[in-house]
């Protein structure tokens, strides 16, 4: 594209089209004489063949054998070269100018050419259009390279941002782990409880055919589900003999206070929800809100029966541990009260290869899930 500062530098070009040889010379001369650059063409085709966007303004007859001006111009135009074009008409002949004008050229000349000066001031006046549209066309494209430039910096960023919010939310994630893990530890009977939960509901949910994102939530929501019991003091879950009511109501409490420690991380709302729910009942007699049926999340359903699973497998003081089979007999024996019909045919169904193989015959191994914290 021609530079905007070389174009007042040098002599403005044009090409003049007109199968009258006397007529093109003369012109010719004249735009000499106020210092032009000039090129002859005797026909639309030869204008048509010669025009490139070294050109600031065509003048064009009308009447010429081969393609007429409006034919020529409308060639031109096709060009995208956007060069000014005007024409000349005969004395008589304003139904041509007018049509010119409606077909989008910039001004017209009369022949023969009487007034000189008039004639300077229109061919001037073309060259400064070009001008104006170089201009723009050269915004244009400075402006085009710059938004390019500032959405690729932008990019850049929220990829930098992403990547540095995903580390923030993993080490999170691991931190709080660690911690949970570490205090569950120091009690024999809770010992293990989280990772086996976690584990057991990933494997459910590969066999439930749940997405990697679910997966994903459901595996965080099971690493937590019981880190409200980190700031109560559940001393009693140790003693032998049944619970007091003001010990079960301590108890029934660990759900909302391990919603309200999670709810300030804003990336885990789906898994805060889970959290809160985790020991509702599908006839409505859980708690703390007394859901029903699916009022309840699946992916709470799924953590509903995996952990009922492993606190029936796990020894705890106050009770007798149950064998696989008699733990899922148990589970099916509350199927449609407590847990969810469906969902406790699935995990009867996998339980038994999850224990046999160490893994879920899926797609892809269960460590691959175990890991993912998304």
């Amino acid at each position: 594209m021609k530079d905007i500062k070389e174009l007042f530098k040098k002599k403005a070009k044009v090409l003049i089209a007109d199968d009258d040889a006397i007529v093109r010379e003369t012109i010719s001369e004249i735009l000499g004489v106020y210092g032009y650059e000039v090129e002859l063409a005797s026909c639309g085709g030869e204008a048509i063949s010669k025009v490139d966007d070294s050109f600031d303004v065509i003048v064009l007859d009308i009447n010429m054998p081969d393609l007429n001006g409006f034919e020529t111009m409308d060639a031109i135009e096709k060009l995208g070269f956007n060069i000014p074009i005007l024409f000349l008409t005969g004395a008589g002949s304003m139904d041509y100018a007018v049509k010119a004008i409606n077909m989008g050229a910039y001004d017209f000349l009369t022949k023969p050419i009487k007034d000189l000066d008039l004639f300077n001031i229109q061919i001037k006046r073309a060259v400064e259009k070009r001008a104006y549209i170089l201009r723009e066309q050269e915004y244009k494209k400075s402006l085009e390279h710059e938004i390019r430039i500032k959405t690729a910096q932008l990019e850049k960023q929220n990829k930098l941002l992403t990547s540095y919010n995903k580390s923030i939310k993993n080490a999170t994630v691991q931190l709080m782990a660690s911690l949970q893990n570490a205090m569950e530890e120091k009690d024999y009977y809770t010992a293990g409880h989280t990772t086996r939960v976690t584990e057991y509901a990933v494997m459910l949910g590969l066999s439930m055919g749940i997405s990697e994102s679910d997966i994903a939530i459901l595996r965080r929501a099971a690493q937590f589900h019981d880190i409200g019991k980190l700031v109560i003091d559940l001393s009693c879950i140790q003693k032998a003999g049944k619970l007091t009511d003001d010990e079960w109501a301590l108890i029934k409490k660990h759900p909302e206070v391990g919603a309200s420690i999670i709810e300030p991380l804003g990336f885990m709302d789906k898994e805060i929800a889970i959290i809160r729910h985790h020991h509702e009942r599908m006839d409505g007699k859980g708690y703390p809100a007394g859901l029903r049926g699916h009022e309840i999340d699946e992916l709470t359903r799924i953590l509903t029966v995996v952990d009922s699973y492993d606190a029936m497998t796990s020894h705890r003081n106050y009770k007798e541990n149950m064998t696989r089979e008699q733990a899922v007999a148990e589970l099916e024996r509350c199927s449609g009260t407590q847990f969810d019909a469906d969902i406790v045919k699935y995990f009867s169904r996998s339980i038994v290869d999850f224990t046999l193989s160490g893994k879920f015959e899926a797609d892809k191994p269960l460590d691959c899930y175990l890991n993912y914290t998304g």
